[in-house]
This record gives structure tokens, C-alpha cells and sequence, in this order.
């Protein structure tokens, strides 16, 4: 399976087991929320399962994909808190498409931006407590 069809299964599923195969131990995550690039895979983990919770709830859906011969870009919707999110995933993949290299989600408008990156906080400090 290559890994873009993984990474939809993955969404339909939310396979943890899936995931941890589908990521390279050395995958580049790029956040809208966080400054820096974060550098592997149980990093990447938990904000993809973060953003799971956060975006991937029952509003969300992907609207468009475009791929070439090393990744795909990803449209998706979702709502949060009465607050509309369209967003993209940037999605590379290892030489021969088995596993995720680097993910980048990009996410507008500025509320939307703002509701994630609030969620997502709450979120993770519940995770360190």
C-alpha cells in the first residue's frame, strides 16, 4: 500500500498501529501552531493524533487531492467550535512512496488558526499532566 492510501485509511481508522509503520523514524512535521520543525516519529505521533482529536472530528473530510511521483497535497474541511477550517496537508514520502517523510498542515482562516492552536494546547497539556 502506498502511503498516501495509508494515510486515508489511517483517517478512516485512526489505526494507531498503522500510523507507527506508516512514518519514517526521522519524518519532518510542520504545524501551523508551532514555530519550529519537529523531528520524529513519535513527535510527529503526537501531534498528528492531536490534530486527530482537534480537526479530524465529525465535520472533517478531504475536499481535493493533487499528488506527483513524491507526495500529495490534501484539502480538507472541518468545523470547530462553530468556526470553519480548510486546510491542506503537504504530504512527501520516502524514496518508493511507503512512508511519510515530511507532513506539513497548513490551516486557514486566522479564527480557525486560532481555534486549533488553542484546542491543540489544551490538548497537549492534558497529555503531559
Amino acid at each position: 500500500m502506498d502511503a498516501i492510501k495509508a494515510w486515508h485509511r489511517f483517517v478512516e481508522t485512526r489505526d494507531t498501529t498503522l500510523l507507527v509503520e506508516l512514518l519514517a523514524p526521522d519524518v519532518t512535521f510542520e504545524s501551523p501552531v508551532v514555530h519550529t520543525p519537529q523531528r520524529g516519529r513519535e513527535i510527529t505521533m503526537a501531534y498528528l493524533l492531536g490534530a486527530m482529536q482537534v480537526i479530524g472530528n465529525e465535520h472533517f473530510r478531504y475536499t481535493g487531492e493533487w499528488r506527483n511521483a513524491s507526495g500529495a497535497v490534501l484539502e480538507f474541511e472541518s468545523e470547530i467550535d462553530g468556526i470553519r477550517v480548510n486546510g491542506v496537508d503537504i504530504i512527501r514520502c520516502t524514496p518508493g512512496g511507503r512512508q511519510i517523510a515530511y507532513f506539513k498542515v497548513m490551516v486557514r482562516p486566522l479564527k480557525a488558526i486560532e481555534v486549533v492552536h488553542r484546542r491543540m494546547g489544551e490538548l497537549l497539556q492534558q497529555a503531559k499532566s
